[in-house]
């Protein structure tokens, strides 16, 4: 069994044009919003899917009415947005997709791949990890001496070293929902951003001696999210290029 939880409550400011208020999950990508990429590609119906809202949420709930909400009144990051989401799976106990609602790219064969792996190898939580030649500015998954999972550390927080590493987090996680509630409890901001980041909880988990694993994906393109109207161009791009293939 699996549930999914798709992160959908930021305001996408860089986004921001004259006469278009939506968040950032609304923009329209080739007339569709980005949140209906997503959730075309989840292998989870909107009866086992909850969306995490905030800005502007009327936009969402009318556009997908039956879907369940939970509702991020602050944006205090994504492990926030996840631990909105909890009270929302209710008492079930089984293993939750977390992605977001701004990747409009990722593919359905991309998700089913994690949940295999992740459901294969019994893990507490599968991180899921892209290699891609697109200059991207997403966090780096390192290994520890055994090539097991080690740490998720964002681009910002990089050394030179670091920042070497290709292999790049996607943002895109299966946990076990009866780990993920104490681990997210666990969270700290202590950081400049003063955030909940959920890159934190598969380290957590490891820490506390839950097996963590990894699926590595050719993502290439997939990886691409939306935060900029550069990004949506190139977005756009790509699925009128899909959509012409398929003809």
């Amino acid at each position: 069994m699996l549930k999914s939880i798709v992160l959908a409550a930021g305001k996408g400011t860089r986004l921001a044009q004259a006469g278009i208020d939506l968040p950032k999950a609304m923009r329209p990508a080739l007339g569709k919003p980005l949140l209906g990429y997503v959730l075309d590609a989840l292998p989870t119906g909107p009866e086992d899917t909850v969306i995490v809202v905030g800005y502007k949420r009327e936009y969402i709930t009318a556009a997908y009415p039956r879907y369940t909400f939970a509702v991020q009144e602050e944006q205090l990051g994504t492990g926030h947005a996840a631990m909105c989401a909890l009270p929302r799976l209710g008492d079930y106990r089984g293993d939750v997709l977390i992605c977001c609602g701004d990747m409009p790219l990722v593919r359905a064969e991309t998700y089913a791949a994690l949940v295999r792996e992740h459901q294969a190898r019994g893990a507490a939580c599968t991180v899921l990890s892209g290699v891609s030649a697109q200059p991207l500015p997403f966090g780096r998954v390192l290994r520890d001496l055994n090539g097991d999972f080690d740490r998720i550390v964002e681009d910002r927080d990089c050394t030179p070293e670091e920042r070497l590493c290709r292999e790049l987090n996607a943002g895109i996680y299966v946990v076990n929902a009866e780990k993920m509630a104490p681990a997210l409890s666990a969270l700290r901001a202590d950081n400049a951003q003063g955030e909940y980041y959920l890159t934190d909880l598969p380290r957590l988990l490891r820490d506390q001696g839950d097996p963590v694993g990894v699926c590595v994906r050719d993502m290439g393109e997939e990886l691409i999210g939306v935060n900029t109207p550069e990004q949506l161009s190139q977005v756009e791009d790509i699925l009128r290029r899909r959509l012409t293939s398929r003809e």
